[in-house]
C-alpha cells in the first residue's frame, strides 16, 4: 500500500506559482525600458537588487549572513564566477526582450533543463536511463531543425540555456542558498554597474534621471522585481513537494512565449513550432520520466531535497537537481 501523500502548503504553493509567474512576465516590464540602452537596464537591475536583497538580509539578520557565506571554502571564488555568468545571461535576456526576440529567449528556458542534463553527464558523471537519453535526443533534434532552417544556430536560445546552465552547475557546487547568493552576486558586480552608470551620466547619454519619471521608476523598481521572486521561490519551495517544482518550473518559459507571440506580436511560424514542439515533446517525456521516479522516492526524502534548491528563471540559480530549466 502506498504512504499517502501529504496536504500541500497552500502559502507555499502560491508563493512558489507567483515567483514563476513574474518571470514569465518579465518581458512586457523590460519591453516598457526599450528605449533605455541594454547595459544601463543592466547596471541599474544590479544596482537597485543589490539594495534590495542586501537590505532584506540585514533586516532580517543583520551581517551575519555574509559572515558565514563566505567563511565556506571557495564560496568567494565560485560567486565571483557566477556572478560574471549571471549578468551574461541577463545581457543577452534582456538584449533579446527590448529588440523583439522574445520567442527566442522563451526557447532558451525551454532547453535548458536538457542543457542541465548533460553537464550532469559530463561533467557530474551522472547516468541518464533510456527515457532521458529520448528526451535529450530529441531536444537536439528540435534545436537541430530550427538552426538548419533558420540559415544559423538559435544563439540566443542556446547563450541563454548554456550560461544559465554552467551558472546553475556553480551554484550547485557552491555551499551557500539562495537569497545571500544573489546578494553577494550582485555586490560583486556593484561597482562596474556603479562605474558604468557613473560614465553614461558624465557623457550625457544617462537614462535615469532624464525627467522621464516612469523611466526612474521602472528602473528602480526593476531591481525588487529580481529580488522579490528569488525570496518566494525561498519560501514556496520549502513547504511544497519536490516533484512540483519540477512542474511549476515550465510555467515562466511558457508565459513568456505567450508574452511574445499574442502581446508584444512577435513572430511564430510552422518552421519555429516544429522545432519547439520537438522540445515540448523531449520536456513531456523528461517531466513523466521524473514524476515516475519521484513517485517511488520517500516523500520526506524529496522535501528534504529540495530545502536548499532555488530557482532557475532569469537570474537565479536552478534547483540542485531538480528536472532542470528562469
Amino acid at each position: 500500500m502506498h504512504a499517502a501523500s501529504p496536504a500541500i502548503d497552500r502559502k507555499g504553493l502560491s508563493a512558489a506559482i507567483a515567483s514563476y509567474v513574474l518571470w514569465g512576465v518579465f518581458p512586457l516590464y523590460w519591453y516598457l525600458l526599450k528605449q533605455v540602452p541594454s547595459l544601463q537596464i543592466i547596471s541599474h537591475r544590479i544596482v537597485w537588487c543589490a539594495l534590495f536583497v542586501v537590505g532584506f538580509l540585514v533586516l532580517r539578520e543583520g551581517w551575519g549572513w555574509l559572515r558565514t557565506a563566505l567563511s565556506r571554502p571557495k564560496v568567494g571564488w565560485m560567486l565571483l564566477a557566477s556572478s560574471l555568468l549571471i549578468s551574461v545571461n541577463w545581457g543577452i535576456y534582456i538584449w533579446a526582450v527590448t529588440h523583439g526576440r522574445v520567442v527566442e529567449a522563451s526557447l532558451g528556458y525551454f532547453i535548458n533543463p536538457l542543457v542541465n542534463v548533460l553537464i550532469g553527464v559530463l561533467v557530474l558523471h551522472e547516468r541518464l536511463n533510456r527515457a532521458q537519453w529520448v528526451a535529450v535526443s530529441i531536444a537536439a533534434l528540435g534545436v537541430l531543425w530550427l538552426a538548419l532552417l533558420h540559415g544559423d544556430p538559435p544563439w540566443i536560445s542556446l547563450a541563454l540555456a548554456f550560461s544559465f546552465a554552467i551558472y546553475g552547475l556553480i551554484r550547485k557546487l557552491a555551499n551557500v542558498d539562495a537569497v545571500p547568493g544573489l546578494a553577494i552576486e550582485s555586490l560583486i558586480l556593484l561597482l562596474p554597474a556603479l562605474a558604468w552608470l557613473g560614465v553614461a551620466q558624465a557623457q550625457g547619454v544617462g537614462a535615469f534621471g532624464s525627467g522621464d519619471w516612469r523611466s526612474d521608476a521602472l528602473l528602480i523598481f526593476g531591481g525588487a522585481l529580481t529580488a522579490l521572486p528569488l525570496i518566494g521561490f525561498a519560501y514556496g519551495a520549502r513547504r511544497i513537494p519536490y516533484s512540483l517544482v519540477g512542474i511549476l518550473q515550465y510555467i515562466a518559459p511558457t508565459l513568456q512565449l505567450i508574452s511574445g507571440v499574442w502581446l508584444l506580436g512577435e513572430d511564430f511560424t510552422g518552421t519555429q513550432a516544429v522545432g519547439f514542439g520537438a522540445i515540448w515533446v523531449a520536456l513531456a517525456i523528461y517531466g513523466v520520466d521524473g514524476w515516475r521516479r519521484s513517485r517511488r522516492a520517500p516523500v520526506q526524502a524529496a522535501q528534504e531535497h529540495v530545502a536548499e534548491q532555488v530557482p532557475a528563471c532569469d537570474g537565479a540559480a536552478p534547483p540542485h537537481d531538480a528536472p532542470p530549466k528562469a
